[in-house]
């Protein structure tokens, strides 16, 4: 029986291999959206599918407006396969209702679709991904992108902002105004939800959490100015 385990093990891991081209041998030519989701379960781009449960791809009504893209999936987000779907993903629903920008209205991903995290006895730790991890998962989300053409693309969280803007931007600097950007005609930045989750004490979250619904309120606004 072990060495049936063993086998099966190493036949899990010769099939998780990660792409020395990161995802782009993956990455179908397609407008559907549904199709590149499908192509993406069975992306082995980096060293992220060896250890996360599935693919999280992006969700939301094809003909959204404005695009919100966070870091990576997280713990709840690995397992349901969803994004935001855990406690941050709460207080985004929260805080979109409140800028007038409903979830149903918009579309949700983010840069690394694979779950990184460390195992510890109790649960699983979140890792921030690293910029290779991040290059090779690049193909998947300017395809996404490039399908959805939106017309507000809104970068939650550091890592993400880095991610599409360059790794000059800094969040205390840059967020809350429109950016230059070939990802979408007016990018702009916000702290990501989870931030909301860490602070420290009450006055800070409530002040996180006033920051995050007053650029989505600026979010909102470019899409109604646009329309």
């Amino acid at each position: 029986m072990q060495t049936l385990r063993r086998l099966a093990a190493e036949a899990r891991d010769a099939a998780a291999v990660a792409s020395p081209g990161g995802a782009r041998p993956f990455v179908p030519a397609t407008e559907d959206l549904e199709e590149l989701s499908r192509a993406a379960k069975a992306c082995r781009g980096c060293d992220l599918c060896r250890d996360a449960t599935q693919t999280v791809f992006g969700q939301g009504p094809k003909s959204a407006k404005a695009a919100l893209v966070g870091e990576q999936p997280g713990d709840q987000e690995d397992i349901q396969g969803a994004p935001f779907v855990g406690p941050a993903g709460a207080v985004l629903d929260r805080a979109l209702t409140e800028a007038g920008l409903p979830r149903t209205e918009v579309w949700v991903t983010n840069a690394v679709k694979h779950f990184k995290f460390v195992r510890t006895p109790k649960r699983r730790l979140h890792q921030t991904p690293n910029s290779a991890e991040i290059e090779a998962c690049r193909p998947w989300l300017a395809q996404e992108i490039r399908i959805l053409r939106p017309r507000v693309l809104v970068c939650l969280g550091a890592s993400a902002s880095k991610a599409l803007l360059g790794p000059q931007f800094r969040i205390t600097r840059d967020r809350g105004r429109f950016l230059q950007s070939s990802w979408a005609p007016k990018v702009l930045a916000t702290y990501h939800p989870s931030a909301v989750l860490r602070a420290e004490d009450p006055v800070s979250e409530a002040r996180i959490y006033g920051l995050i619904v007053e650029d989505l309120k600026l979010a909102a606004g470019a899409i109604r100015g646009s329309s």
